[in-house]
């Protein structure tokens, strides 16, 4: 069945088909949800939430662009709902994270991170920090849609990806240090 076909069947509200669908694309709209929400509980509610959402949208559905970007945006703004209700958004200026502090580390490190590593790193950043590069560097949002997102100015959004990104940078150097000590 192609997509196309699936579309349409789901919105006939075909049961079958929306299993289809749902079988498709859970799990990489799970990982979409797990990098937002730090409980994999609290992910997988937000994925049965935005499948929720999106079956009672897929009327509105006009075919413009990719499926599968509709759906992950659904997702991701389902996500951010449930990370605002539980952990708030608190944007950080923590004393760790000021420039002064930050150590310099390679740009790149000589270890293979496998993807759930990548994602517990992301899991430990303040909500604030993950929430702008998960949304950057990973979902492709600007900084002014960022901020309009979030309501928070376009340079508090690059405040937060710079020192995300470099706060991940220091975490993968440990990592890859720690991973060259074994």
């Amino acid at each position: 069945m192609t997509e196309a076909d699936l579309i349409a069947a789901c919105q006939r509200g075909e049961p079958r088909a929306q299993r289809l669908l749902y079988e498709r694309l859970a799990g990489l709209m799970l990982t979409v949800c797990r990098r937002y929400l730090k409980r994999r509980e609290d992910a997988e509610e937000a994925l049965l939430l935005g499948f929720a959402q999106m079956f009672r949208a897929l009327p509105t559905y006009r075919g413009e662009g990719s499926f599968e970007g509709w759906v992950r945006r659904i997702m991701v703004n389902r996500a951010l709902m449930e990370l605002r209700r539980r952990e708030p958004l608190t944007l950080s200026f923590d004393d760790f994270a000021q420039p002064e502090n930050l150590a310099s580390t390679p740009a790149t490190a000589d270890i293979q991170l496998q993807a759930d590593d990548l994602l517990a790193l992301l899991a430990e950043l303040p909500a604030g920090y993950r929430t702008v590069f998960n949304l950057y560097a990973l979902e492709g949002y600007g900084h002014q849609e960022i901020a309009e997102l979030l309501g928070i100015s376009e340079g508090t959004s690059k405040s937060q990806l710079s020192k995300a990104r470099a706060l991940l940078q220091r975490r993968v150097g440990r990592a890859a240090a720690v991973a060259v000590g074994n």
